[in-house]
């Protein structure tokens, strides 16, 4: 630091100087500078510290939430006095079990309080299990918190939160754990006890439903009933039972879980530290606040008088550390603490006359690289970071004035040259980390997720330099470019365009394919580029409506080649069921009874090809398609034989040479082609596609065989083949099929191997269970082809097998073949998985396959003798009924006979059999089950493969040796080959030469890759290394750590705001090496950052060293400005909704200088919900636009819905943490479409998806939906005819779509809020009882002048209709005290309202400014907001008075157009001069149609969700708002410029009357009333209310004193409104400029 620091007396001089300047500076800027601080809370009560430890620890290895519970029962009893002693404890118990590398991450995931979520879980869970069992009718046994809640199917109460956000549970009795068993709870252990000692009962009821995230315990017999401990940790009654069901699980009486939960009511009974965080409120970290400058056109601030302000807490102590204008104040007071008033005061004026938001242009010019200057020559970069981009208003001046060193600006130039300017970059690892999305919770999440992995690999002896190697390995990217290389004589072409006479007119150079058309035009270029193969089974309707499809095509000279391959399904089981062989003639004859349709079709097929050519063949399959079609009564499927008969009589006819009956007669009878017609059907059995009955191959992709997925497909191969001959790969000689099949072909297809849509293969870490002692994976000895035994295999295939199962034996057959035919890469190793009452051949089998993998391996001929043991056991001693012990011993000298004949000692074989311990043998079969249910969640009896950590169910399908080949090419391209290299690279230098064998090499590929399949990280790299970093960057090194952070930062951007705060955060917590490289913007031509901001990072002082209280983590922001108005807003995760719940202060409106004697102004946000988001696809087609989605709890299976949209097949709904289930609506949506199966083999169609919501980060589901047999034609969405009126559809067609809404549809994705209902009553501002249809209505407003506006605009449209009224509020920006207020207003009123809300999607273009997106959410999410059985609403403007009854407009008939508008209005010709959309752009744009204003407006919700309108909107909206100058009126620009797609029904012009824009002539017959902005005068809206509309006062009045009556407050009389005639007075010069003024013109 310079002088003043270094000598108190110059600090001295410097204050002498300024005080004798200044004066008394108590006074400078009205009183003492003012502060603010926010938190944020969770809706959910305090969860319990010590629990989430647990939840902690048991995602770095399951087993460890076990053994901290047994630490903490042994160390339970140290004195701990306070939460800061009990926070410490904890940690040190926790960090015990851990390894150093995470312990430090434990400490702060624990702080972070980021397992909380985990345990509402739980408490939904137990809420479930109480109400599952009544107790008796009298008591009320599950009552929630608060009483907020009763489960009592008696009650049919509304009034409860449909997403029960982590709601207590209270059991009866006052008790705090209790056992459920699935037929009976247990409050207490003589009650278990005796439930355990009778056998009976354990096996007598339902076994309760376990999740994957269940606690297990690792003694746990598998096939035992499971029991659930519902309960806390640091309770007695916990551990009584934890000892009971602990000694059961030893015994193998039971599958013991624990589900920690600790009740309302027990916090009392349960230790100190089990205790700490239950009672307290639970604020959260991880999100960001900021107070932005805001600017002043219109005057927009409510001038009521400033309430009085309410102290939540004792306010934050302000940090003196941080540097303020060069001086640090915490080392001047400890030099001078005589001093204190003078040195603080002289440091409020330094922070309250620094606000600069304004410079003049040649000071901003430099101001980029003045502060990268600042940041990289601080001696704490990070922290230097932080603070100038979070107080930049405060510190602007000074570093303007920064002399700057050309060797940084150059250097950030040149950087500039390979990236934006501005733009930001992070990558941890290489992988690239999407800086919009990340927050605090996901990149602890990412860190943990590379320490774990680093620890694991340390611990498997990599030496460092390989793992940092290791973990910067960036997984493939997801590809649909597997290609099944269908490449040969089977496939039967329609047309050749190289060749054919009628293509000889097109151009051949392939050039053109690069030259633009118009969209949708096709390029005719002579050339086969696109190979359209239809793999079907002409005996079925599907491959026949295919034929009728390409003939289509290929007379309308779509330039695509046309080809079949033909198949017989019913050969093909024929197939399956000889081993995968074409049967021999003699079984063949022996099972002929009659030849089957399709192979009979394919026999003639080939035959006319052959003898008249492939169009008179394709044209013979059409034929039948018709004759089968006018068939009188055709057969749901399959064509008949005379079909096939008559087609090919008719086909042949006109060329005939002899009668075609004749001919039939003779191929029916001698078989002719059949070998050709039986290799067909085995190529496509090769192939793997058969079990798709019809399916298309383009260019070698699988599709459905469907016309739009040939389209689609054609488009996106279309792109595909133009890269490639821009860069010269493909060019006019080049054959294109053979390109890309050679590339990337494979030579069969399986979709549980090749995953396909959106669903992600499963993968387990196999690394973290081999470090654990008596590891199963160490005792595997694996299988290899011959003479490969010494090779290293990088793949590893584990084979779970049950012996006493046909499926687990065929799959072992398999995998003996898939060995014996050759592999050099792969070895196969068996995890036998028998049921606990295998009988004695299946244990023999079992011990004969292992003796002869563990002992024989080396052995040519072993896997000979398992091939031929495995057909023995099977045919003759699995299943045997009563086993004697005659077969035993027979089985016994079998097996050795065996083993004899195939070079194996047959004694050795006898011996070990003969005294085979069947206990032991037991017991090894339950270890793999453990380790099995453990890692696979798999029951015994249940096959799978595990290949290099990926798992796959073969379930019912039929996985063969061809299907294990493709497993390996695919897993080792994808996931091993890279991962083997760096392990090829290893120097083994601290390794015994003796241990660096084959197998451990091998061993180290599979562990590493399984592990690494884990990981949760993009495949984007960036090449920071070309950046360069000798000046204007800050480098910090780090060689131990295996973190590596680099990153590119403007740092005076909202994102460096973000990312300075995340990175100082990961340096404290772990230390990587990071690498940051300075973007600023070069040439400022304005502020980049207008606002102040504060990211809110929890530390262990959050915790009390005074009692057991939990304070959590606050923003604080210290000596703001007084004079400028400031606006706050949160910058919160992305799933995260948040709403206001304390705030006194307008928030839109923040003047502190308002705060008279309160220093500190507080508000308290609230996490609402997350938010659940996810895509819906259907395979080749379009999203299925429109698609209603429920989800719900068990019982409650639809508690919030939501409808798909088209764009990307977007939806969202809001969650709390918790399990739910996603089902398809009832009603059309279930009626037309399935969820598609999980990909693990099972044939049954899963009726929902089971979604678990335990972490703050929300989750993204995609979900893959099919059509339904039969179904598959027919549209979702049937919208109606133009003038066609929702209401009459609704009479005319009860079946509609839209008629099941109301059935179903109630509380809607915005869980919109529990709307309070009125009953029809008088009332007293009424006039009588409402009566008729409810009118909607819907509107937004933010700040407290909009609000004051918006009870107006409620009670003008109350007082001028006799009808009900319910109405719409977006609840974002709405302040706490209009919440409180409007139930009140409701019930005296007689209306109805809800709040509703919508997360903005991540995908759509964002607005950064806050009224910018209030616009948008008038217009953008309409189809989406709204419950599906709202079908009509009117959008009312907050600053308008209704004069009319909005019934009428309600009832209008709008011609069947969604929305309706009112034109603009012309008759006030001074305002004709800003009339823009009469000239210039909008002008042509329009074409005659007027320009609408967005203040008021009708939506017919059927017809806009039924045409898709808000899907074109939004697409409109993302091509014209990146574009600054686009859309500068957002919510009226957009409807009016998409008017002729999305079409819009004008309304009368006395629907809407404003001053600005139409004049007085026409003012009498206004029905509303709007307070448009003049952009002549700049009124203020306030002012020009109280002119303009007569009753306005009269209605404000009404309104404030109904607020205050509420509130409890009493107006001022020197409020009282002035009078029309007062306020007619001179427009003052207004403030600066307001983006509120704009949201109409």
């Amino acid at each position: 630091m310079g002088s003043p620091l270094r000598s108190g007396y110059g600090v001295l001089f410097v204050l002498v100087v300024f005080l004798s300047l200044s004066g008394d500076l108590i006074s400078v800027e009205s009183g003492q500078p003012k502060n603010v601080q926010v938190a944020l809370r969770a809706k959910w009560s305090g969860t319990s510290l010590l629990l989430e430890a647990g939840e902690l620890l048991s995602k770095e290895w399951k087993n460890l939430f076990w053994e901290f519970i047994e630490i903490w029962q042994h160390n339970e009893d140290a004195d701990s006095y306070t939460a800061k002693d009990c926070l410490k404890k904890i940690i040190k118990c926790g960090q015990y079990l851990l390894r150093e590398s995470v312990s430090s991450l434990f400490e702060f995931s624990l702080i972070l309080r980021s397992a909380s979520p985990r345990l509402v879980l739980y408490r939904q869970l137990a809420v479930e299990s109480l109400s599952s069992f009544p107790i008796s009718d009298d008591i009320d046994y599950t009552s929630v918190d608060g009483g907020i809640f009763k489960v009592n199917d008696n009650t049919g109460s509304k009034n409860i939160d449909p997403l029960l956000m982590g709601m207590n549970p209270t059991p009866p009795g006052g008790k705090c754990c209790w056992v459920d068993t699935g037929g009976a709870l247990f409050f207490n252990v003589a009650e278990l006890l005796m439930w355990l000692h009778s056998p009976s009962e354990l096996d007598s009821f339902q076994q309760p439903e376990l999740y994957e995230f269940d606690h297990v315990h690792f003694d746990s017999s598998i096939g035992s009933p499971a029991v659930i401990l519902y309960g806390a940790l640091g309770t007695d009654c916990f551990r009584d039972f934890h000892v009971t069901l602990v000694e059961a699980a030893k015994k193998g009486k039971v599958k013991y879980v624990v589900r920690p939960v600790l009740p309302s009511g027990c916090e009392t009974k349960s230790g100190h530290c089990a205790a700490v965080g239950a009672s307290d409120t639970l604020n959260l970290g991880g999100y960001g606040v900021e107070l932005a400058l805001k600017n002043m056109e219109y005057k927009a601030m409510d001038d009521s008088a400033i309430k009085k302000g309410v102290t939540l807490e004792d306010p934050h102590t302000e940090d003196l550390s941080q540097e303020v204008r060069g001086f640090i104040f915490s080392r001047i007071l400890e030099r001078k603490p005589e001093l204190t008033s003078e040195i603080m005061a002289f440091r409020d004026y330094l922070l309250s006359s620094t606000i600069s938001d304004t410079l003049d242009v040649w000071e901003l010019k430099d101001l980029g690289h003045q502060t990268a200057q600042r940041i990289v020559h601080a001696s704490d970069p990070l922290q230097s970071m932080q603070e100038i981009n979070q107080n930049f208003p405060s510190v602007v001046s000074s570093l303007s004035r920064m002399k700057l060193n050309d060797s940084i600006k150059d250097e950030i130039i040149a950087n500039q040259r390979m990236m934006p300017p501005g733009k930001s970059l992070m990558a941890l690892n290489g992988a690239l980390i999407n800086v919009e999305e990340i927050d605090l919770y996901m990149l602890v999440d990412m860190v943990h997720q590379e320490l774990s992995l680093s620890d694991q690999y340390l611990r498997l002896k990599i030496p460092p330099s390989a793992i940092r190697k290791l973990l910067s390995t960036l997984p493939s990217s997801e590809s649909d470019t597997f290609r099944v290389d269908f490449r040969s004589t089977h496939v039967h072409y329609l047309n050749n365009l190289e060749e054919d006479a009628m293509y000889k007119r097109w151009r051949t150079n392939i050039n053109e394919i690069l030259m633009p058309v118009f969209p949708g035009q096709l390029r005719y270029i002579r050339k086969n580029l696109y190979h359209a193969v239809f793999v079907l089974d002409p005996g079925y309707a599907c491959g026949l409506e295919s034929i009728d499809m390409i003939i289509s095509l290929y007379e309308n000279n779509l330039p695509m080649r046309f080809g079949v391959i033909l198949f017989s399904t019913k050969f093909i089981n024929t197939i399956e069921k000889n081993g995968g062989e074409i049967p021999s003639a003699g079984i063949e004859n022996a099972n002929r009874v009659g030849e089957d349709v399709s192979s009979l079709i394919i026999r003639l097929f080939i035959y006319i090809k052959e003898h008249h050519g492939n169009q008179m063949a394709f044209q013979f399959l059409s034929n039948i398609n018709r004759l089968r079609i006018e068939s009188a009564d055709p057969v749901e499927d399959a064509p008949e034989m005379h079909h096939v008969e008559g087609a090919f009589v008719e086909t042949l006819l006109p060329k005939a040479k002899s009668p075609p009956q004749d001919t039939l007669l003779r191929l029916e009878k001698e078989q002719i082609f059949n070998e050709l017609s039986q290799e067909s059907s085995m190529f496509v059995f090769k192939l793997g596609l058969a079990k798709l009955q019809c399916c298309l191959l383009m260019n070698g992709l699988v599709l459905d065989a469907n016309e739009d997925a040939l389209m689609n497909a054609m488009t996106d191969e279309l792109q595909r083949i133009q890269e490639q001959v821009y860069y010269g790969h493909i060019n006019s000689q080049t054959d294109a099929l053979d390109k890309f099949l050679s590339e990337s072909g494979i030579p069969r297809y399986n979709p549980q191997i090749i995953a396909e849509g959106k669903v992600k293969p499963k993968f387990i870490s196999l690394s973290t269970e081999i470090l654990e002692k008596d590891s199963v994976l160490n005792a595997i000895s694996y299988l290899h082809s011959p003479e490969t035994v010494d090779d290293v295999k990088p793949v590893t295939h584990l084979l779970a097998i049950d012996v006493t199962s046909k499926k687990g034996i065929k799959l072992f057959h398999e995998g003996i073949r898939y060995m014996i035919e050759g592999s050099r890469s792969a070895r196969l190793g068996m995890l036998f998985n028998a049921k606990q009452d295998a009988d004695l051949p299946a244990l023999l089998f079992t011990k004969a396959s292992e003796l002869a993998a563990s002992s024989y391996s080396h052995k040519k001929k072993v896997l000979h003798f398992l091939d031929q043991l495995v057909p023995l056991y099977e045919n003759e001693f699995m299943s045997a009924s009563p086993v004697v012990e005659g077969s035993i011993q027979s089985f016994i000298d079998k097996i050795s006979d065996l083993a004899g004949a195939n070079g194996l000692p047959s004694k050795g074989f006898k011996e070990v059999l003969s005294e085979l311990s069947i206990e032991n043998l037991r017991g090894y079969l339950n270890e793999v089950a453990k380790f099995l249910y453990r890692q696979l969640g798999l029951e015994s009896g249940v096959n799978a493969i595990i290949t290099n950590g990926r798992v796959i169910h073969p379930g019912d399908n039929m996985f063969l040796s061809h299907d294990l080949r493709l497993l390996e090419t695919v897993e080792f391209k994808h996931r091993i080959k890279h991962i083997v290299e760096i392990i090829e690279e290893v120097k083994w230098e601290d390794m015994d030469p003796d241990l660096l064998t084959s197998k451990f090499i091998s061993d180290i590929i599979m562990f590493v890759s399984s592990s690494i399949a884990l990981l949760d990280r993009s495949a984007e790299s960036a090449r920071f290394e070309i950046l360069n970093a000798k000046y204007s960057a800050v480098v910090l090194n780090n060689e131990s750590s295996t973190i590596h952070i680099d990153a590119v930062i403007d740092p005076l951007s909202p994102s460096g705001q973000k990312l300075s705060s995340l990175l100082r955060v990961l340096w404290k917590m772990v230390q990587p090496s990071m690498r940051i490289v300075l973007n600023p913007l070069s040439s400022l031509v304005d502020l980049p950052l207008k606002n102040y901001y504060r990211y809110i990072v929890p530390t262990m002082d959050d915790f009390s060293s005074t009692d057991y209280t939990v304070n959590g983590p606050k923003a604080f922001f210290a000596n703001m400005p007084l004079s400028k108005t400031l606006t706050m807003n949160l910058d919160v995760p992305e799933p995260w909704l948040v709403e206001p719940v304390i705030a006194v202060h307008d928030l839109d409106n923040i003047l502190l200088e308002n705060l008279g004697n309160q220093r500190t102004l507080q508000a308290v946000f609230e996490l609402e919900a997350l938010v659940l988001t996810g895509h819906c696809s259907e395979k080749d087609r379009e999203p299925p636009q429109g698609l209603q989605l429920i989800l719900g709890s068990k019982s409650r299976p639809h508690m919030v819905d939501t409808i798909v949209m088209a764009n990307l097949g977007y939806w969202q709904m809001k969650v709390s943490p918790g399990v739910w289930y996603l089902q398809l609506a009832p009603g059309r949506s279930s009626e037309l479409y399935a969820l598609k199966e999980d990909g693990e083999g099972s044939k049954d169609i899963p009726l929902s998806k089971h979604i678990t919501i335990n972490d703050l980060r929300g989750k993204v589901v995609h979900l893959e939906v099919v059509k339904k047999k039969g179904k598959e034609r027919e549209k979702l969405l049937v919208s109606s005819d133009d003038g066609i009126h929702s209401q009459e559809k609704k009479k005319g067609n009860q079946n509609s779509w839209n008629s099941n809404f109301l059935k179903w549809a109630s509380g809607f994705i915005g869980g919109s809020e529990q709307h309070k209902k009125s009953q029809s009553t008088s009332v007293e501002h009424g006039t009588g009882v409402r009566h008729g249809k409810t009118i909607n209505i819907f509107s937004i407003a933010s700040g407290h002048l909009y609000e004051r506006f918006l009870k107006i605009m409620i009670l003008s449209v109350l007082k001028n209709t006799h009808r009900p009224v319910k109405f719409w509020f977006i609840k974002n920006y709405l302040s706490p005290q209009f919440k409180d207020v409007i139930p009140h207003m409701a019930r005296d009123y007689g209306f109805e309202y809800e709040l509703i809300t919508y997360k903005w999607p991540t995908w759509l273009h964002k607005q950064k400014e806050k009224q910018r997106i209030i616009w948008a959410y008038k217009i953008l999410f309409l189809d989406v907001i709204f419950p599906l059985s709202l079908e009509k609403v009117i959008f009312v403007d907050a600053d308008q008075v209704v004069r009319a009854d909005m019934g009428e407009l309600y009832d209008m008939d709008i011609k069947g157009r969604p929305l309706a508008y009112t034109p603009f209005c012309d008759n006030n010709k001074d305002m004709d001069g800003y009339r823009f959309w009469r000239q210039g752009f909008w002008k042509e744009h329009l074409r005659g149609r007027p320009y609408h204003i967005s203040a008021l407006y009708v939506v017919d919700l059927v017809k806009f969700r039924g045409t898709a309108a808000g899907d074109n909107l939004r697409v409109f909206y993302e091509n014209l708002s990146k574009d600054p100058n686009s859309l500068s009126n957002l919510d009226q620009d957009l409807p009016n410029y998409a008017q002729h797609a999305v079409h819009i029904f004008s309304l009368p012009q006395e629907w809407l009357w404003c001053e600005s824009w139409c004049g007085n002539a026409t003012k009498p017959k206004a029905k509303t009333i709007d307070l448009c902005n003049n952009p002549m005068t700049k009124e203020p809206k306030l002012q020009g209310a109280r002119r303009i509309i007569s009753e306005w006062t009269e209605l404000d009045n009404e309104a404030r004193r109904f607020t205050a009556k509420i509130l409890g407050e009493d107006i001022d009389p020197k409020e009282q409104v002035a009078s029309p005639s007062e306020a007619q007075t001179s427009v003052p010069n207004p403030p600066d400029e307001d983006l509120e003024s704009r949201s109409e013109l």
